[in-house]
């Protein structure tokens, strides 16, 4: 009989959901570091979306999905006039955050970007701060927005320290999705079953692949992922709230389940874990450290694994620049995630491919002294045949301790290095650069610098007058908590 019938016994949810729900529901924030860095957390990711509205690729995306829709309280996409429903708000936001590649970065067994999650939780707030006032109740503040920030980063970030997706062929942005589903659904009143069930249904969608992110197939969908998976949490949330049924048992119900199905590739890579293992671990509990040691993209629009080798090559660029034509190679000294993910030959086929490239990102500073995002675009590659000659003389080699040192969860560095050498034989000094200037260890650093990055972000977009009155607010802590979340959006509106 066993052979034939299944055991129907509906199980309790997966303690893993279990952990995460009690975390939105119970946990409350009191760490003035993790609260002072999501303000600046706020101001670096909203930047970044009002710099990618400078490029047609990324704009063509926005907007209503029927023209003259007319949303009562829709929320507001930043640096345009879109009032949108909050599935499709969140779409915007989450896709012109992620654009450019510029906003923070988490590394760990997994990769990620845990400010993508501003999308659904701007959106829904600015939906929900709205509809309250119109009923006569209170706001929600921003208090509401950077503690919702706090939680998504924690849910992306510690399921990612021990937990590889990539390493399957699934793409971080499945973290994405589970993190805003949850924070979404908390926003919007969900109660412990409702949250539950939102959770399931983040875990039993199909998950997306990572071949939009690596070669030969590296493409602008990697611009839009995070977009369509905070979007897709909102969208769970709400199903969840009007009452949906969960799915206790998503991650460890045998043969059905995310575990069997999607988290135990067998391949002969020796770093997955044994199948028997093949559920998720955590390092730690939930609670502020990931937004307390998140790393801020605050010099260049480049993938984080080459933001050293960006500064080395601009630290070594008086040195070449006058001798490009005698250069004989280049030595690329870097980590192993940097070499799996964005070490690369070959034709580079679009903007996309050339931001996660790492000789690229190395060889446009060296000859230019900088890196912006114009200089990943068609018309700029093809201007400069220097950068692909200066590619082929480069040789990338592993440091075993620059590996060791960035899976160090003390350190977490992400260490590059660069030596240039010549035609006569004579070389430039090895440059290292071993934590970025947005990383931790560099905040006192990297905070006036992140600042200015907002200033000239804003300015893109804004007259005068506006900037100073946004970032006045921005860098006002308890100011910036106490307003409510429309009045802050209104800021944002063309």
């Amino acid at each position: 009989m066993s052979t034939t019938v299944e055991t129907n016994v509906r199980p309790d949810y997966d303690v893993e959901l279990q952990r995460i729900a009690d975390y939105v529901l119970e946990y409350r924030i009191a760490s003035g570091e993790a609260l002072d860095t999501a303000r600046n957390c706020l101001m670096d990711t909203l930047g970044c979306g009002l710099l990618a509205l400078r490029f047609p690729e990324c704009t063509k995306h926005l907007g209503p999905f029927v023209e003259g829709t007319v949303v009562p309280h829709g929320a507001r996409v930043p640096g345009t006039s879109f009032r949108l429903d909050p599935v499709k708000a969140a779409w915007d936001i989450g896709t012109i955050i992620r654009w450019l590649d510029y906003n923070d970065t988490w590394l760990a067994a997994e990769w990620g970007h845990p400010s993508d999650n501003l999308g659904s939780i701007l959106a829904v707030a600015d939906h929900l701060s709205q509809k309250r006032v119109a009923e006569g109740e209170a706001p929600l503040r921003m208090r509401h927005v950077l503690e919702a920030m706090i939680m998504a980063h924690e849910i992306q970030g510690v399921l990612a320290l021990d937990n590889s997706f990539n390493r399957v062929g699934l793409d971080h942005v499945v973290l994405v999705k589970v993190a805003s589903t949850a924070v979404a659904a908390r926003m919007m009143g969900a109660d412990r079953e409702q949250l539950l069930s939102a959770l399931s249904h983040a875990w039993v969608d199909g998950q997306s692949l990572r071949t939009y992110r690596h070669a030969p197939n590296a493409g602008s969908r990697k611009s839009w992922a995070a977009g369509d998976a905070t979007s897709r949490g909102v969208r769970l949330a709400d199903i969840a709230l009007r009452g949906e049924m969960g799915i206790p048992g998503v991650l460890t119900a045998p043969q059905w389940g995310f575990y069997d199905i999607l988290f135990s590739k067998t391949n002969k890579d020796q770093k997955l874990k044994p199948e028997t293992e093949r559920k998720f671990s955590f390092q730690r509990d939930f609670g502020t450290y990931v937004m307390e040691n998140v790393l801020f993209k605050i010099a260049f629009p480049a993938e984080f694994h080459a933001q050293t080798a960006c500064e080395a090559a601009v630290a070594l660029h008086p040195q070449v620049r006058e001798r490009l034509d005698e250069i004989a190679r280049i030595v690329l000294t870097t980590h192993d995630s940097a070499i799996r993910i964005i070490s690369k030959s070959g034709k580079l086929a679009n903007p996309a491919d050339r931001d996660h490239c790492l000789q690229y990102m190395t060889a446009v500073p060296l000859i230019f002294g900088n890196l912006v995002a114009e200089h990943y675009e068609d018309e700029f590659h093809a201007a400069n045949p220097l950068i692909d000659e200066l590619r082929e003389k480069m040789e990338v080699v592993e440091d075993e301790r620059y590996s060791r040192d960035y899976h160090d969860p003390e350190k977490r560095s992400i260490a590059n290095a660069i030596q240039v050498f010549f035609k006569d034989g004579s070389a430039t000094d090895k440059v290292e650069v071993e934590y970025p200037i947005g990383h931790r260890r560099r905040r006192a650093e990297g905070i006036p610098v992140l600042e200015e990055k907002f200033r000239r972000n804003l300015a893109t977009r804004f007259p005068s007058g506006r900037c100073a009155q946004i970032l006045e607010l921005c860098k006002d802590q308890a100011r910036l908590e106490s307003t409510p979340v429309h009045r802050f959006v209104d800021l944002f509106v063309i």
